[in-house]
């Protein structure tokens, strides 16, 4: 059945061509408490999460695992609290064929209530899906069922459509249509690396008649960019979000897409990354600051060639990015980029929360908290990871409890060392209190 598993990897495969050829745990961490609520086995509950968590009004937290769950092809899970502990249900084993495979996006809840995300592998096509969670209409008849999937969109890959659904979330309208982005696929004609073509934003709307999808965008792997990751709704009502690569400084973009007027989509480049100390290879979508400009970070350049977080600002018609921090790059050979990969997380006083993949001080990723004043911002990391039990590799997007409790996935690592993919653990989730 798996080529699945081939798929996720041979999506860092091109990341890493495209690069090379441009150049339960507690522990003490600056006044924080780490503690890991789940270590993944890469059986039942599933194995290696690459998504951040989602959490409920009850504060319960829900997810995916790449892969394992009793079908091979990954799980989506809750994780609910039970006593003074936490105990994890599947709420679906993806088998990997029709059903959908890798899920590595988060799943999010829809205007109705329910659970929304994608797999970059299986449905009808091989090339992913769109998918629906829902408890079961009808009475379990064992102790626990898992709930209901319906597949919203298979992706046929291309010349007329898109292909391997970003990491970032789905997002609605107003009436509940689904918007996101694939990585590669499309019809522009172009090709952007190993020839594959160089990822759409896409639409799917809801009739009586059930759900279609629109190919808004196909990117050219010009000043467009190449591969995006996602789009929120900015202040305005358009479509904002990044591509890893291409655009007119060569290292990716931020870009907003808008109706034309006459029925069809318009993209305008907002900023294009140079690769110097503005960064390079935002491998994660943006979030909106608050101002009518966005928050984001990149991979790799910056200062310290690993990585940056930075602000894009209006201003007089044009847009201004801001480094808020630049991180440095150990010179570790991975199969991950150095410095940020997760979306950032903004609690109510507006300071900024993410992780990096690789790199802290044990070259395994790191939690970290920008803290924002009257002055500038503050740089602290929460925790770094030691590849040990408490985990390594975070990819997700972190959330955080009315408390100021920090919650997250650890891709790799974890209790299930020498299991899951080659050998290097599991994942787990753990949480951070203040």
């Amino acid at each position: 059945m798996f080529s699945l598993l081939s798929a996720s990897y041979s999506r860092v495969a091109l990341y890493l061509a495209i690069v090379g050829a441009a150049f339960c745990l507690t522990l003490p961490a600056q006044a924080q408490t780490f503690t890991v609520l789940h270590n993944f086995t890469g059986g039942a509950d599933g194995g290696n999460p690459y998504a951040g968590l989602t959490m409920d009004g009850g504060g319960n937290l829900y997810g995916t695992a790449s892969v394992g769950g009793a079908g091979g092809g990954g799980t989506a899970f809750e994780l609910s609290h039970r006593g003074s502990g936490w105990v994890l249900s599947v709420l679906r084993s993806f088998q990997g064929g029709g059903d959908g495979g890798l899920p590595e996006a988060r799943i999010v809840f829809g205007p109705d209530g329910t659970l929304y995300g994608t797999t970059i592998g299986g449905g009808a096509y091989g090339y992913g899906t769109v998918y629906k969670l829902q408890p079961r209409s009808n009475a379990c008849p064992t102790i626990f069922c898992e709930w209901t999937e319906t597949v919203l969109h298979s992706f046929s890959g291309y010349p007329d459509d898109g292909a391997s659904p970003s990491r970032d979330d789905v997002v609605f309208d107003s009436s509940g249509n689904i918007y996101g982005a694939t990585y590669n696929g499309g019809n522009s004609g172009y090709t952007c690396a190993n020839d594959s073509p160089c990822g759409t934003v896409y639409e799917l709307t809801h009739s009586s008649q059930g759900w279609s999808e629109s190919v808004l965008y196909n990117f050219e792997g010009n000043d467009d960019g190449a591969f995006p990751n996602g789009v929120r709704f900015g202040s305005t009502g358009n479509l904002v979000g990044t591509t890893s690569f291409r655009g007119s400084g060569e290292w990716g973009t931020v870009f907003s897409l808008a109706p034309d007027g006459h029925g069809g989509w318009s993209l305008t480049p907002l900023y294009s990354f140079t690769g110097q100390n503005d960064g390079a290879s935002p491998e994660a979508g943006v979030i909106p600051d608050g101002a009518g400009g966005f928050l984001g970070t990149t991979s790799f350049g910056g200062s310290g060639n690993g990585g940056t977080v930075w602000q894009l600002s209006p201003s007089g018609g044009t847009w201004l990015l801001n480094t808020l921090t630049s991180f440095t790059y150990s010179g570790m050979i991975g199969l991950t980029p150095p410095g940020t990969a997760s979306v950032l997380t903004m609690d109510n006083a507006g300071n900024l929360y993410g992780t990096t993949v690789l790199d802290g001080a044990y070259s395994q990723g790191s939690v970290f908290k920008l803290t924002h004043s009257d002055s500038g911002w503050t740089y602290t990391t929460l925790h770094d990871f030691t590849g040990g039990s408490d985990g390594a590799n975070p990819w997700g997007q972190l959330v955080l409890d009315a408390n100021g409790n920090i919650y997250g996935t650890a891709s790799a690592g974890g209790s299930t060392v020498g299991s899951c993919y080659q050998g290097l653990g599991c994942g787990v989730i753990f949480e951070i209190t203040p």
